[in-house]
């Protein structure tokens, strides 16, 4: 049986799971930014973001380690999907790396570690966390998101991840070879970081139909319109890391002004008081 339209539903008669189905159902993109703690959360929210990413790459560099090298555990990951969740109450999709393993086991054991804690979605990549040899082999890779598929069936949306192109392997045959695998294996939606332009995109899209791609509005496609991502079947967009950078790159903007004697720019589009009113309301 599938899911209602989101809008027959309401809100609270469905599951985060049950509306963040429903976002990849629709005729148009749906923009899914990425927060890192909740009062980014919150703010995201009342941009009027209808779901919200886990960041791994700004909760390693909160937390002063590297992204991608089991710096950061399994519940601390979950636990910042949580935390959104909680802020928010947005349907949360965790970034949860390679599953945390190497084992088809141990991206099961995340798969199940994200639903107990409410989140609506996660991806799961092909990397390694070895940099020496970032991507896991085609049959491995496969069999790890088979595993995690059938332990998240029907309870959480599955996205399977290649990341070939971020990878310094900018191979589309392979890239769309993994997606069509994982599409096969059981993965709700596909994705692949880095795709160099629409082009590269469509033919991802093309490749996996009807399932559902998420695109980075990042890089080489950072000029594309929702129109055009519209047009090429495109049905989900993330931003990655690219807001917590830039608003560390706000902060390093303050700290020059200041450091030359300006402190007239430090105010910025909302004060303290506005923010702390949204966890009450």
């Amino acid at each position: 049986m599938g899911l209602k339209p989101l809008a027959a539903m309401k809100v609270n008669d469905a599951s985060p799971y049950e509306r963040f189905r429903a976002l990849h159902e629709g005729t148009k993109p749906f923009i899914m930014p990425n927060a890192w703690d909740a009062a980014s959360a919150v703010l995201l929210k009342r941009e009027g973001f209808l779901a919200l990413g886990t960041t791994s790459y700004a909760i390693a560099l909160s937390l002063g380690v590297h992204d991608g090298r089991h710096a950061v555990s399994r519940d601390t990951a979950v636990a910042n999907g949580t935390l959104l969740a909680r802020a928010s109450g947005l349907p949360i999709n965790g970034d949860l790396e390679d599953g945390f393993g190497p084992a088809p086991e141990d991206c099961a054991l995340t798969v199940s570690a994200a639903i107990a804690a409410g989140l609506a979605g996660l991806g799961i990549e092909d990397t390694t966390a070895d940099p020496a040899r970032p991507i896991h082999a085609y049959d491995d890779a496969i069999a790890r998101i088979r595993t995690a598929a059938t332990a998240a069936r029907g309870r959480i949306v599955l996205t399977g991840r290649t990341d070939n192109f971020i990878n310094d392997r900018p191979d589309l045959d392979d890239t769309i070879r993994r997606l069509s695998a994982f599409a096969e294996a059981g993965a709700d939606v596909l994705y692949a970081p880095g795709l160099p332009d629409l082009k590269a995109v469509a033919a991802v899209v093309r490749a996996v139909a009807p399932k559902p791609v998420n695109v980075l509005w990042v890089g080489g496609l950072a000029n594309a319109s929702l129109a055009e991502f519209a047009e090429i079947g495109v049905r989900r967009i993330s931003l990655g890391s690219a807001l917590y950078i830039r608003t560390l790159g706000s902060l390093v903007d303050a700290a020059r002004a200041l450091r030359g004697g300006d402190a007239r720019h430090i105010g910025g589009s909302i004060t303290g008081s506005e923010i702390a009113d949204l966890f009450s309301a």
